[in-house]
């Protein structure tokens, strides 16, 4: 396996890197500041539609996207996009300054793969010009959603419209006031096979009977101007058009969904654990404790020795996953995908709590962006699936290639 980096991800990634050091950095605290303010509530940031307009205009744009899709992306796969990600991955909001957020980019995909041209046209071309964002609404609080089966939500044909009914949470970006769609998945067919019953629908934001109930935090957190939220829907009425790919066509289009969002997940917390582990060797040679500098202390140089060997090992396994997942699809690669979701959120807390405690008290406030690298990494233990069921269908795949030999 050879992961060294082509010249056409070198470059892009020299680029990007820059645009970061020139524009992204200097602002942070800037943009911190502004995103906490009660007063800016799911407000966004002026600084960040500038920012958009400038790496559009440089050409650093829709980078995620596995295909050509012109004008709009350069059409790189997901091993040259990886270290990309990785560099926007460093600082939280980085990635939709590229129009590389979730979760756009996975809608984006959805529609690409399975919208109709009239949904391209009136939902994709927006999102991937930055113009709009979107929700995907699947978890549900009254049942275990990490199984997908589970959901409730009734879509229900009634001559030309579906009827959609239940509730939702964790339905991220619903706050912004630049969200313009939601997909949303619930249950055409209850009695159908237990994979055959789900349906993927285009509900329009502003729809009647849309309620969003409240706000769900994230460690108290509300991630404006994003957000997260529970939603209530109440004989919501769309057009059958909207429906993706056909009923029962749901689980399908999810796990085509699901497996590059999970990627994307990994390959920017492996730059979040990188920059942790930058901030604290900086922190550590820096401070002085007791008389001499903490970097001379062998604990200090334990962790951050652990670190680079878990960064290290983390970012190879990440490679290696997208490699696959070009070469051999989601489906056949669903093995380093599990790999990667269940190693990577858990290191790079470790990472981020090494050097959260290398930092003292500074490490714990706001002072630095290592308690959101944490949180974030948090976050993904259980997004797009907890690690208790990726490792129990790991586990279970491990078992079946070992007796087929």
């Amino acid at each position: 396996m050879d992961f060294v980096y082509n010249d056409r991800t070198r470059q892009l990634l020299d680029e990007v890197r820059g645009f970061m050091h020139e524009y992204v950095y200097p602002i942070e605290e800037e943009i911190y500041e502004f995103t906490h303010d009660p007063a800016n509530l799911w407000v966004v940031p002026p600084q960040i539609e500038e920012l958009k307009k400038k790496a559009h205009a440089k050409g650093l744009w829709n980078l995620f996207l596995p295909h050509e899709y012109e004008p709009y992306s350069p059409g790189l796969n997901n091993l040259e996009y990886a270290p990309l990600a990785e560099e926007m991955g460093r600082v939280n909001w980085a990635a939709e300054v590229f129009n590389c957020s979730a979760p756009d980019t996975g809608n984006m995909e959805v529609l690409a793969r399975y919208g109709t041209p009239e949904h391209k046209k009136q939902w994709l071309e927006p999102l991937l010009a930055g113009e709009i964002r979107s929700s995907y609404l699947m978890t549900e609080p009254q049942v275990a959603s990490s199984d997908a089966t589970n959901i409730e939500t009734s879509i229900v044909r009634d001559g030309d419209e579906y009827v959609i009914n239940g509730r939702k949470w964790w339905s991220s970006c619903v706050f912004d006031p630049r969200n313009k769609i939601y997909i949303l998945m619930g249950k055409t067919n209850p009695d159908a096979d237990r994979h055959n019953q789900q349906s993927m629908i285009l509900i329009p934001a502003g729809s009647e009977g849309f309620e969003i109930v409240r706000s769900l935090r994230v460690m108290n957190d509300p991630h404006s101007p994003q957000g997260h939220g529970e939603v209530r829907l109440t004989n919501v009425r769309v057009p059958v058009d909207n429906l993706l790919l056909g009923e029962g066509r749901g689980f399908e289009i999810a796990q085509g969904r699901l497996g590059p969002g999970r990627i994307h997940h990994c390959m920017r917390l492996i730059g979040a654990g990188q920059r942790a582990l930058d901030i604290m060797c900086k922190r550590v040679e820096e401070r002085v404790a007791f008389g001499r500098k903490l970097s001379v202390n062998s604990s200090i140089r334990q962790d951050i020795a652990k670190s680079r060997c878990d960064i290290e090992q983390g970012r190879l396994l990440t490679l290696w996953a997208a490699d696959r997942l070009d070469r051999e699809g989601n489906k056949v690669a669903k093995d380093a995908i599990a790999m990667i979701k269940i190693a990577i959120p858990r290191m790079v807390q470790e990472v981020a709590d090494r050097a959260m405690q290398a930092h003292g008290g500074m490490g714990v406030c706001q002072d630095t962006p290592l308690p959101e690298i944490f949180s974030y990494a948090r976050l993904v233990r259980l997004a797009d699936g907890p690690d208790e069921v990726h490792m129990s269908q790991l586990g279970k795949l491990t078992i079946q290639q070992t007796l087929e030999g």
